[in-house]
């Protein structure tokens, strides 16, 4: 028995990012990023683990698209490291960079796997940390022209573009929280952060569309519901500036609409200086947004002095506590919120196409004579994908669908502690293993419908 098919066209997919799964960090000319030295500062990371190893695609690639295309992939959404491309940031090209990406997307054509590439997925080269990272505008003409070095090569086959991934993660978990490179606490430089980066994508898309002919050029935003609490008008505001700082500072002025207005107010003198030419620059046409989507969120308001956004999200036993499956994350678990939000966005933004950039769940896993029986992953995903389909049904351009992630890997600052993977990954032979989840998305990518589980 098969749920309802999806459309013909449409995309099933997996997703990585570089500094998670390449390794290699000091080959063929790479430089430093800013996870490199996060990674390698005592205490910033589980267990002092770092992505030097990772998982090693980096010797590995040829491998990995294989099992791409025996797990009968259509799409797989990769990241390209900037300090593969240009070591220093800016300068010189590094040829052995962009070589390596080359080798990548021609083999995985040859796959019939279509290439989605990321532009941005949070390893910015050390030296531009080093001049102020994502805070100096400087670093915004400098992702520009990586952007165009990378298109320049690959623009010929790569037709799917996204410039930035997670920007408010990028923003506010680096550079207000500090859990994240460059692990700063500042919320003045996490809001100028925010600002060039949605600059920098505005700037970079006429750059993608001159050297990528016929291009599908977009940018992946996390995205979640926010709840309040508690019914309380403190909650209620809580959630407010929640929706307001994470999920509408972004989705506003890239549709035009300049920051919102409330987040103005809010955020008051500790705003950078915006032009109206960055605001128009920002809301550059654009054809795709892609969504990352992991769970719905639970606003409650905390004094300002103990969180100067206002807000804390509640923590996974509070959620536990309210009947809510939580995976190792701490997120709950609800897959109708992501019709809610995929509808949302459509009704109050009406984007071009929608592409769910990733979604997936983190779970304990075990192995048991070789195989690996991932039952919540699989139902977690199976739900997801129901909800998907209603809302293509409710009339959502949604045109495909990235699982995260492909392989188990490096989990930012929780390390090797925390594996999302649909594959296996030993650690210490590099050995993969696709999960019972894997082996149970390829029947849905043949049958281009939500199979039902065994």
């Amino acid at each position: 028995m098969t749920q309802p098919r999806f459309p013909n066209t449409f995309l099933w997919g997996a997703a990585t990012a570089a500094y998670q799964i390449e390794g290699a960090v000091h080959e063929d000319g790479r430089g430093p990023s800013i996870w490199d030295t996060f990674s390698h500062t005592p205490g910033q990371t589980f267990n002092g683990d770092t992505g030097d190893i990772a998982c090693d695609h980096y010797h590995r690639w040829r491998d990995d698209v294989a099992l791409m295309r025996d797990l009968g992939l259509q799409a797989y959404r990769f990241s390209i490291a900037w300090p593969r491309i240009l070591p220093e940031g800016t300068g010189a090209i590094n040829q052995r960079g962009l070589d390596f990406y080359d080798r990548l997307v021609d083999e995985l054509l040859a796959a019939q796997i279509t290439p989605f590439v990321t532009l941005y997925h949070w390893d910015l080269p050390q030296a531009l940390q080093d001049r102020g990272g994502w805070a100096n505008r400087a670093t915004v003409d400098a992702f520009v022209t990586y952007t165009e070095a990378v298109a320049r090569r690959l623009g010929d086959r790569v037709k799917h573009w996204i410039t930035h991934n997670e920007p408010w993660v990028v923003a506010f978990v680096g550079n207000l929280q500090g859990r994240h490179a460059p692990g700063l606490q500042d919320l003045r430089t996490a809001l100028q952060v925010s600002h060039h980066l949605l600059l920098s994508h505005g700037l970079a898309v006429p750059v993608l569309r001159a050297n990528s002919a016929d291009a599908e050029v977009g940018i992946t935003l996390d995205l979640s519901p926010i709840r309040p609490a508690t019914d309380t008008p403190e909650d209620q505001r809580a959630a407010q500036l929640f929706d307001g700082g994470w999920n509408r500072w972004f989705l506003d002025p890239l549709f035009g609409r300049g920051y919102p207005a409330d987040m103005l107010e809010f955020y008051g003198d500790l705003m950078p200086a915006v032009t109206t030419d960055d605001l128009a620059t920002i809301a550059a046409p654009f054809d795709a947004l892609g969504i990352n989507y992991y769970r719905p969120t639970f606003a409650s308001a905390v004094p300002l002095d103990e969180n100067p956004l206002g807000y804390r999200s509640l923590s996974g036993p509070e959620l536990a506590e309210r009947g809510y499956e939580v995976t190792e994350m701490g997120w709950a678990v609800e897959a109708a919120a992501l019709d809610e939000l995929l509808q949302q966005v459509n009704r109050e933004y009406a984007p071009k196409a929608l592409y769910i950039t990733e979604n997936g769940a983190s779970f304990p896993d075990q192995v048991v004579d070789g195989t690996i029986d991932d039952p919540r992953r699989l139902a977690y995903l199976h739900g997801h994908f129901q909800a998907a389909h209603q809302s293509i049904e409710a009339g959502v351009p949604l045109r495909g669908y990235f699982v995260w992630s492909l392989m188990d890997n490096f989990e930012w600052g929780l390390g090797y502690s925390k594996r999302f993977g649909i594959v296996h990954v030993d650690y210490q032979t590099q050995q993969r293993t696709p999960k019972s989840s894997a082996l149970w998305y390829r029947q849905v990518i043949a049958a281009n419908a939500v199979v039902d589980p065994e």
